[in-house]
C-alpha cells in the first residue's frame, strides 16, 4: 500500500476546500477534488483516498500534482476535448436565414436539433441565437384582420369612449355568450389532491343550452346579466330595455355592441327610436377584443362554465346569475392601456385590410 507524502495546508487553504466540501450550490467536480486533496492531506494513501472519495489513481495523482505546483489557484478543471466553437458574425447570419426558411423535411417549424444537424452545429449554439435575437419557431400566434374601411374612426370611437367616457353619461359594453351547454358529467369528480390535479370524467350528458347576455359598465365594472333559452333580436332589444329600466330616467347611455346581425334589426332601430338618450356604437367587422364584456365573458368562462356541473338549463342558469350577483358586490373597471403602437401590425398588399 503506497502512502502519498502528506499536504500541508494552510489555515485559510483548508477552511476553503471544507467550504467547498460542504456546498450544495457549487460543481460536484470542485467538492470531490476538494475532498481528495483534504483526505491527502490528512495523511490517507491513495487506496484510501480512492475508497471514500470514490476516484481512481490518477484522478489523485493529477489533482495533488497541480495542487502542489499551483495551490488552490490550480483546482479547475482543464477542456481535454475538441476546442470549442465560436460564434462568428457569419455563423449567426447563417442561422438567422435559416431560421425564417421552411424547413426541408416537410415539418412545419424548426427545432434546434433539427437545424443543427443541417448546419453542423451545435444545438446549444442555435439555442442563444434564438434567445439573443428573441425567435421563438415553436410558437405561433394568431391575428384577425379587418376590412372595415372605417377601422381607425370606429376604433377610435370605442377607445375614446372606454378611456375618457362622456361627463354624466354610462358606458356599457354589450354582448351575448351563446349556445352554453349544460354539462352533466356521468362520472364522479375526483377532488385535487397534494401532486394531483382535479380530474372530471370524459363522458358528459347535456342538458340543453341557453344564452347569457351581459352589459359590462366601462367605469364601475359592474354587471347587468340576462339568461335567454333562445337567442334572438327580441330578446337582445329586450335586454336593452333592461339595461335603461336600471339607470336614472333620461340619462345619457352609449352601449358598445359588435357587428351580429341580431343587433342590427328593425326591433333594434324601434327601440333607439323610443328611447334617444341611447346612442349604439358598433365596432369595427372582426374587432370584438375592442369590446371589453368579451374580457369578462372570459372570467365567467373560466370561473363557472368550464368545470361547472349542471343538472339542467335552470340550474345553469341560476348558477351564471348567482355569480354575477356575487362578482357585482366587488365588481373591478378595465384598467386598459394602449402603450405601444409598434406592435400593430399593417397588411401592404391590400390597403382594405388592417391587421391587429
Amino acid at each position: 500500500m503506497r502512502r502519498s507524502e502528506p499536504i500541508t495546508l494552510t489555515e485559510e487553504e483548508r477552511l476553503e476546500l471544507e467550504a467547498r466540501v460542504r456546498s450544495r450550490t457549487g460543481r460536484a467536480g470542485d467538492a470531490k477534488i476538494a475532498r481528495v486533496i483534504l483526505l491527502l492531506a490528512g495523511g490517507c494513501t491513495y487506496s484510501e483516498t480512492q475508497q471514500r472519495a470514490d476516484c481512481s489513481a490518477p484522478f489523485v495523482s493529477r489533482w495533488k500534482k497541480r495542487f502542489l505546483a499551483e495551490r488552490l489557484g490550480g483546482l479547475y478543471s482543464r477542456h481535454r476535448g475538441r476546442q470549442a466553437k465560436v460564434l462568428t458574425p457569419e455563423m449567426e447570419a447563417k442561422i438567422l436565414a435559416w431560421t425564417q426558411k421552411k424547413p426541408t423535411d416537410g415539418s412545419t417549424h424548426w427545432s434546434t436539433r433539427r437545424l443543427a444537424k443541417k448546419l453542423g452545429a451545435h444545438h446549444m449554439m442555435l439555442a442563444r441565437t434564438w434567445r439573443k435575437h428573441g425567435l421563438q419557431p415553436h410558437r405561433v400566434e394568431r391575428y384577425m384582420a379587418s376590412n372595415d374601411p372605417d377601422f381607425e374612426s370606429k376604433a377610435a370611437d370605442i377607445i375614446g369612449l372606454n378611456m375618457n367616457p362622456p361627463q354624466h353619461a354610462a358606458v356599457f359594453c354589450v354582448d351575448e355568450n351563446t349556445a352554453i351547454q349544460a354539462l352533466d358529467r356521468k362520472d364522479r369528480i375526483l377532488p385535487l389532491s397534494p401532486g394531483r390535479a382535479e380530474r372530471h370524467g370524459f363522458e358528459y350528458v347535456r342538458h340543453g343550452t341557453l344564452s347569457l347576455f351581459a352589459a359590462f359598465n366601462t367605469q364601475t365594472g359592474s354587471v347587468l346579466g340576462k339568461t335567454a333559452s333562445r337567442h334572438t333580436s327580441q330578446e337582445f332589444a329586450a335586454f336593452l330595455t333592461d339595461l335603461v329600466s336600471h339607470q336614472p330616467e333620461g340619462r345619457e347611455i352609449h352601449v358598445i355592441a359588435d357587428n351580429l346581425s341580431a343587433h342590427r334589426t328593425k326591433k333594434v332601430q324601434d327601440f333607439l327610436a323610443e328611447n334617444p338618450n341611447v346612442t349604439m356604437h358598433f365596432t369595427p367587422t372582426y374587432s370584438s377584443w375592442l369590446n371589453q364584456v368579451e374580457l369578462w365573458f372570459s372570467k365567467i368562462q373560466r370561473d363557472v362554465i368550464v368545470r361547472g356541473v349542471f343538472k339542467s338549463a335552470e340550474d345553469l342558469s341560476l348558477k351564471l346569475m348567482h355569480y354575477i350577483r356575487q362578482y357585482d358586490k366587488a365588481p373591478k373597471p378595465v384598467k386598459w392601456k394602449y402603450r405601444d403602437p409598434s406592435r400593430r401590425i399593417r397588411v401592404t398588399d391590400d390597403s382594405s385590410v388592417t391587421a391587429h
